[in-house]
């Protein structure tokens, strides 16, 4: 068994929901009522994403570099 490592991001949204994704695995989001819930839960969608893509042969993703810039107005 081998272990991925994603980064994921999380946002709340308008109704107090958070909503997280993995950028580097395109279409892989969830949420939750709590920060924990929601990290619990992109951690099955990821595993189910992976193990979806090893099952019909697709190349697992490797992470994506993020980085910030700053911008002035």
């Amino acid at each position: 068994m081998r272990t991925y490592k994603y980064r994921i991001v999380i946002e709340q949204d308008e109704d107090g929901v958070y909503v997280v994704s993995c950028p580097a695995l395109r279409g892989c989001y969830s949420q939750g009522a709590t920060i924990e819930e929601a990290v619990e839960n992109i951690n099955d969608a990821i595993r189910l994403h992976i193990e979806a893509r090893k099952s019909v042969g697709e190349p697992i993703p490797i992470e994506v570099l993020l980085d910030e810039v700053e911008v002035s107005v």
